[in-house]
């Protein structure tokens, strides 16, 4: 069973310019990325051992220059990342 630990997109709507990342617990930690909206977007996922591995794994994609600002998601709505 996998989940949703947290998630971030770049604030900006559209199929092209849209970003999202997700950190994900299954027995291991998955981060995923896409690019553009669900239907046509490119997704990449990339697999590690442990938490803070992930973690630094999210911190670099969110330091990529990609337009928009950077939000956290969570059940209360957006938040900005820090």
């Amino acid at each position: 069973m996998q989940a949703v630990v947290r998630r971030w997109w770049n604030g900006v709507w559209g199929r092209l310019a849209r970003r999202d990342v997700w950190l994900v617990r299954q027995t291991r930690w998955t981060v995923v990325a896409r690019t553009g909206d669900t239907d046509t977007g490119k997704v990449l996922r990339w697999e590690f051992e442990t938490e803070p591995e992930a973690l630094t794994m999210v911190e670099r994609l969110l330091r990529a220059d990609t337009g928009g600002q950077w939000r956290e998601q969570d059940q209360t709505g957006p938040k900005p990342s820090q």
